[in-house]
């Protein structure tokens, strides 16, 4: 099983950046896609960005698309998620997952099989 350990977040105000980090543990990392969902109060997980195995097929929900960026160093084990322009609408945990796909990268959270504990991304106006 694989251990994903998310880190990055914090309190920023809005305009600012935060990079978010996900460790995974094992050596099937690289052989996975790999995705950011995140989770408001009183709301549903929802999709945020997802990357193939290689980095060569990503995806964005609206929400988000031309302010964060994912990407992945296979050799460190780590996927990323550079988040700039915050609003305070982004305010939510994060949360890494690996998914049980591999040549695209899936928005659907059934696809995915492993979840980390999440990182709490606070954005103040």
């Amino acid at each position: 099983q694989v251990q994903l350990v998310e880190s990055g977040g914090g309190l920023v105000q809005a305009g600012g950046s935060l990079r978010l980090s996900c460790a995974a543990s094992g050596r099937i990392f690289s052989s996975t896609a790999m995705g950011w969902f995140r989770q408001a109060p009183g709301k549903e997980r929802e999709f945020v960005a997802s990357i193939s195995r290689s980095g060569g097929n990503t995806d964005y929900a609206d929400s988000v698309k031309g302010r964060f960026t994912i990407s992945r160093d296979n050799a460190k084990n780590t996927v990323y998620l550079q988040m700039n322009s915050l609003k305070p609408e982004d305010t939510a945990v994060y949360y890494c997952a690996k998914s049980a796909v591999s040549s695209w990268s899936p928005s659907n959270p059934s696809y995915y099989t492993d979840w980390g504990q999440g990182t709490q991304v606070t954005v103040s106006s």
